[in-house]
């Protein structure tokens, strides 16, 4: 397995239960190899625009990853999956849309950070 693989994992279902379903592995991490993973769902109607991402039968790389229908790869919809979880390996998705996937996670989570940094000087200095 690989960071950019499309793999198959039980994953929690809005009822609570757990099904396999896809993920795609996003970073892994030290230091036992777990990985960052973020769903997939066929449910394109919740794809945040400009956040999540999505992969239709149209683009180049839909063949590789192994899904059966466009979806959305959710990034807001993480887990952190050690190897044991993972059921196997379905595809890829293109190296592109990985990195592009990543830094999109990434601007995200330092979003607003060095204005949160100022207010938390701001008061200390209070």
């Amino acid at each position: 397995m690989k960071e950019g693989d499309v793999i198959l994992t039980p994953l929690p279902q809005a009822d609570g239960a757990t099904k396999s379903r896809p993920a795609l592995l996003l970073r892994e991490l030290p230091p036992f190899g777990d990985y960052l993973a973020c769903g997939i769902s066929t449910q394109l109607h919740r794809a945040v625009p400009e956040f999540d991402d999505i992969i239709s039968k149209d683009d180049t790389d839909f063949t590789d990853s192994g899904l059966l229908s466009s979806s959305v790869i959710r990034l807001g919809f993480l887990a952190v999956l050690p190897n044991q979880r993972i059921v196997g390996t379905i595809g890829q998705v293109a190296s592109d849309r990985h990195t592009r996937l990543l830094k999109t996670l990434s601007k995200h989570l330092v979003a607003n950070l060095e204005e949160s940094a100022n207010k938390a000087i701001d008061s200390d200095k209070e």
